[in-house]
């Protein structure tokens, strides 16, 4: 039985079993406010144990998170509740669960052997990758030929949102697998600052641009894309060449083609992906020609790994599902307001900005799927960046702040470059830091310390209060063998599943983004208004200021 089946008596007992076990999650929350962590592994010498999970090659330590067992159990009551399993079947077989929208999200179908598609839609998708592998094939050959007969040395990918963050995170994480044939850079912000520095390194005669829109309407990548068309004409390549040198990835083919792209150099995208659930698509073309398609295929295929664990494992020992009841727990029961990502993996560094997309905007929602406004909160503010650096910057906030923030940490037991020693330090790093959240240094251990370092009394009374550390604050840490593609792949799809139990716990769409379009079209109609004195006159008093400051002050020599 489908969701879209069920009767209007099961809704309501639904309703009824999921309103009587969230009071029970908030009596609990209101009861963890003399919760020890420190004291839990105490008094339970298995907690470490039974709050790990293993799958995938992703190990997952939440055992410092505020929890005990009473939590995880009625957190894994509430998914039942909400028919989680069923929701989950519902995703990875194709219904229309993006519903203000009525299409399915069926990136998973990209790497799993098209699970919920029609025969049709397979053959479709087959037909992309066969296309991607004979573009990589003839790149990496040098058989792809430039205008001037030279072979490609450098991919520029114009992009924005999931055309952009997703391969560019990609291609960072797996720097050890790049083929060192082809450079590839990407750009995306609309400021002319970011085109005009990527492309004064590069000539166009060795250069291949993948402009990646899937409407091939989104103005600051056509923008772009149109800086580097003239950037060809002007360096001599003529029209005729630019099927050459341009590539689209994109569902709109018409417009494609209209901007100057040649029919067989464009790669379909369908409305069943999502930009932000888009690498696994033409849009991780990049991907592939900065390793390979072998390469790529392997990130494909630890993904389909972690959608099997999905499916099938019991919600008590399912990574995602656990993954996004705690994040459920701490956001709408314990309020807590940010979430950090810290990646001990220097080549990880691009996953923080990666998985801001992905989770504020799929969940960054304020009304149910049936359009009543939401009287809890739902996502709140995701930021990280690379662990060490971070420990000399927000770490402070962490351990001496008023508000506490639940970090994932993320580090691979193996490092890719052989150099045991250095990741050992790196590695201690990691546990150190989140050891130090949760055990901190009270009042009596600071004065014991300075008594021992040989600070008089008074100076102990005067400077210890500034030396205590909280503790008692949560982390998780995920545990890689090693960053290889298929553990990408893997930790990728278990970030995609969190954000999907967490929308199905809240009852909202992951897979819409209004927000977005809003702002899209409001830059159009503010861009008129700078050409247009008259349509100026019709904005709000503040923007039709800062539009005139901007023209009376434009232009300026400096």
């Amino acid at each position: 039985m489908t969701i879209a089946m069920m009767s209007q008596h099961e809704e309501d007992d639904t309703t009824r079993d999921k309103q009587k076990i969230w009071q029970e999650l908030q009596q609990l929350a209101s009861e963890f406010a003399t919760f020890s962590l420190a004291a839990s592994f105490k008094e339970n010498p298995q907690r470490a144990r039974q709050l790990s999970l293993q799958s995938c090659g992703l190990f997952f330590d939440y055992s410092k998170s505020l929890v005990n067992e009473d939590v995880m159990q009625t957190l894994v009551e509430l998914a039942e509740a909400c028919h989680l399993p069923k929701r989950i079947e519902a995703l990875l077989y194709g219904e229309k669960v993006n519903a203000t929208e009525n299409r399915p999200a069926l990136h998973t179908a990209l790497r799993n052997n098209g699970l919920g598609l029609s025969e049709l839609d397979r053959q479709k998708v087959d037909n992309m990758f066969a296309q991607m592998e004979r573009i990589v094939t003839a790149v990496l050959s040098k058989e792809w030929r430039g205008y001037s007969g030279l072979p490609i040395t450098d991919v520029v990918n114009i992009g924005i949102g999931g055309s952009d963050l997703g391969p560019f995170m990609a291609c960072r994480a797996l720097q050890p697998y790049v083929n060192n044939q082809i450079k590839t850079h990407f750009i995306s912000n609309v400021d002319a600052a970011h085109v005009c520095q990527i492309l004064k390194h590069l000539h166009p005669s060795n250069t291949l641009i993948i402009v990646s829109s899937k409407s091939f309407g989104t103005l600051e990548t056509l923008t772009n894309a149109q800086v580097a068309k003239d950037w060809c004409l002007r360096f001599g390549m003529k029209e005729s060449d630019l099927a050459k040198h341009f590539i689209a990835v994109t569902s709109n083919v018409n417009k494609a083609v209209e901007f100057g792209i040649n029919k067989e150099n464009i790669l379909p995208m369908w409305d069943w992906v999502g930009g932000r659930y888009s690498l696994w698509s033409a849009i991780g073309l990049p991907i592939a020609l900065n390793t390979s398609m072998e390469t790529f295929k392997r990130l494909l295929q630890g993904a389909s790994e972690m959608d099997q664990h999905f499916l099938n494992a019991p919600l008590d020992k399912n990574m995602p599902v656990i993954h996004g009841l705690l994040a459920v727990w701490y956001r709408t029961f314990m309020d807590e307001q940010a979430q950090l990502i810290i990646p001990y993996e220097h080549n990880l560094r691009k996953f923080p900005a990666f998985l801001q997309q992905l989770e504020m905007e799929s969940n960054g929602k304020s009304v149910d799927q049936q359009g009543n406004s939401l009287d809890f909160h739902t996502m709140g503010v995701l930021f990280g960046e690379a662990g060490t650096n971070t420990q000399h910057s927000f770490h402070q906030c962490l351990h001496q702040g008023t508000k506490f923030f639940p970090v994932d940490f993320i580090i691979s037991t193996n490092d890719s470059y052989g150099m045991k020693d250095q990741h050992d330090l790196l590695f201690a790093n990691c546990l150190s830091q989140s050891k130090a959240l949760m055990m901190g240094k009270d009042l009596q251990e600071v004065s014991e310390e300075m008594r021992q370092q040989g600070y008089d009394e008074k100076e102990i009374e005067r400077l210890a209060p500034h030396k205590v550390i909280p503790g008692n604050r949560p982390s998780t840490t995920l545990v890689l063998d090693k960053l290889t593609p298929e553990r990408l792949g893997a930790l990728t799809a278990l970030y995609e599943h969190k954000v999907y139990v967490q929308s199905v716990i809240w009852d909202i769409n992951a897979f819409d983004q209004w927000g977005v379009e809003l702002g899209k079209t409001m830059s159009s109609e503010i861009l008129e208004a700078i050409q247009d004195e008259e349509k100026r006159q019709q904005q709000d008093q503040s923007t039709n200021m800062l539009l005139n400051y901007y023209l009376e002050n434009t232009n300026l020599s400096h």
